[in-house]
């Protein structure tokens, strides 16, 4: 009866008074106190989604209504690049925090890697994930991996504790049709069977679904959510997505609401890109849920550009996926976390995916290792005080094709560009975003800087580990691609 009537605060002192007193440390007390010291993190990847394709990047036609008011209520980045124009490499950098091109990863793990490859990112990278963990994150993957399918380089070995999804670099989207064609193609005796067709796993464990692959991964992201809330420490969470990726396919009662529009690829894409954005507001209300919301930090973005052959729109950016114009690694990007990011605001300066790893372990309290080499930096403050975190500092990409290479380099408000084995140009990319007026007579010495900035970049660079297609390894070789003949030659 005594008990009752006291109140809820005074009952907390008396608690703590008595461990005190008899030499008990509260330990859910102190790692509630160390869990709300740090963030959540949440990092929401899609899969070749154009710059434009959200309603946070003026798009009329995506309904992305759940992305579009965490952007609105936290920052949106004008300017995000990712490391390189393709998946793979993109999300190399994005978890290891480096340039992919100094390790050896600047091409796609070819599909069916764990056969033609046996190897991933190497294990002299330690992850970001790795990183978060050793300084008591509870670590989840949930998606696309595409970083080494083979014992060893699989997430759980990679500084995740939870994973589930798909290693390859692909995945069909609806299970009554992959299913049944994986089980035939075992059945017939098939041994080189396509990884768009593989069995999802979680933990290493094969798994059979029966939803939509968007939606699956989605209820999955809420779990997650769910089990790690109870936990004495926060979380860290890569929901990567393989939507809007090929093959495009989408679900009915998605696609009619995209009727409108006329052509098939922008319709079923439009139905993806909505199908991940029911997924996020799904993962929200878990977040509320939970009472986790407010300590947690949510970025969205993209890992390349789209492709527009596939229904995506990377406008007013030139180029697509695989490029080095814009539209190839400047992607959609947003920071949401209630009442530390501040809301309702544009950050127009570069900044880079290469900046997540040192950022989010910044926000971890945690120390990075002695031997972990970086390339991005930790942009927090920057972000809260709208200045230019990168002011001065190039951001690069690079592209390798049969026999010569494309770049791409952003400094403040410039950019130069060598593609498709033209000559270097010079755009200033803040009053010239779609790179239609060349400037490079105009500013020579600007140019011939950051042509120098990309050569001395270009000198870490490792060999190839691997090749995508596989057939490149020997243009590789018979080009002597590794010299970089002629890629930083400025035409006179």
């Amino acid at each position: 009866m005594i008990l009752k009537s006291v109140n809820t605060s005074l009952f907390l002192s008396i608690v703590l008074l008595i461990s005190s007193c008899t030499g008990v440390k509260s330990q859910s007390v102190k790692t509630n106190e160390i869990k709300t010291t740090r963030p959540n993190i949440i990092i929401i990847m899609t899969d070749d989604q154009g710059y434009a394709d959200v309603g946070f990047n003026g798009s009329k036609e995506m309904i992305t209504p759940a992305l579009d008011k965490l952007a609105k209520e936290g920052t949106i980045f004008s300017s995000a690049y990712v490391t390189h124009p393709f998946c793979g490499p993109s999300r190399a950098g994005l978890l290891t925090g480096r340039y992919p091109h100094e390790f050896g990863s600047q091409f796609n793990l070819p599909a069916n890697s764990e056969k033609s490859v046996g190897e991933g990112i190497p294990l002299s990278e330690k992850f970001m994930s790795s990183q978060l963990q050793e300084s008591g994150y509870y670590t989840g993957i949930i998606g696309k991996w595409h970083l080494g399918a083979v014992a060893g380089y699989e997430p759980k070995d990679r500084g995740f504790d939870y994973f589930y999804g798909f290693l390859g670099g692909g995945h069909n989207f609806f299970p009554e049709d992959y299913v049944k064609k994986y089980k035939q193609q075992k059945e017939a005796g098939n041994k080189n069977i396509w990884e768009y067709l593989a069995p999802l796993q979680r933990n290493g464990v094969e798994v059979e679904e029966s939803e939509y692959l968007t939606d699956e991964l989605s209820h999955d992201a809420v779990r997650f959510v769910n089990n790690a809330s109870k936990k004495d420490q926060p979380f860290f969470l890569y929901l990567a997505y393989n939507a809007p990726h090929t093959p495009l396919e989408a679900k009915e009662e998605d696609m009619q609401k995209f009727s409108n529009i006329k052509d098939k690829a922008r319709q079923t894409y439009a139905a993806m890109v909505y199908a991940v954005d029911r997924g996020v507001g799904e993962l929200v209300v878990a977040l509320k849920a939970t009472n986790q919301y407010e300590n947690t930090l949510i970025v969205f973005l993209s890992d390349n550009g789209g492709r527009t052959d596939q229904g995506a729109n990377n406008a007013p950016l030139r180029g697509v996926k695989g490029d080095t114009y814009e539209g190839g690694f400047r992607v959609p990007m947003f920071f949401h976390w209630p009442n530390k990011v501040p809301a309702g605001k544009h950050y127009e300066y570069p900044v880079s995916a290469l900046d997540l790893y040192p950022t989010f372990v910044g926000l971890a309290k945690a120390t990075i290792s002695k031997d972990k080499q970086l390339d991005g930096k930790n942009i927090w403050n920057s972000i809260v005080k709208s200045e230019n975190a990168r002011k001065g500092e190039m951001i690069f990409s690079m592209r390798h094709r049969a026999g010569f290479s494309d770049v791409g380099v952003r400094q403040d408000e410039w950019k130069a560009t060598k593609a498709y084995n033209g000559p270097w140009k010079l755009y200033n990319i803040d009053s010239d975003i779609s790179e239609k007026h060349d400037v490079s007579g105009k500013y020579p010495e600007q140019l011939e800087k950051m042509v120098l900035g990309a050569k001395k970049w270009s000198e870490k660079h490792t060999e190839p580990r691997w090749f995508d297609p596989e057939s490149l390894s020997k243009v590789w070789t018979d080009k002597e691609m590794a010299k970089f003949l002629n890629t930083f030659e400025i035409s006179k």
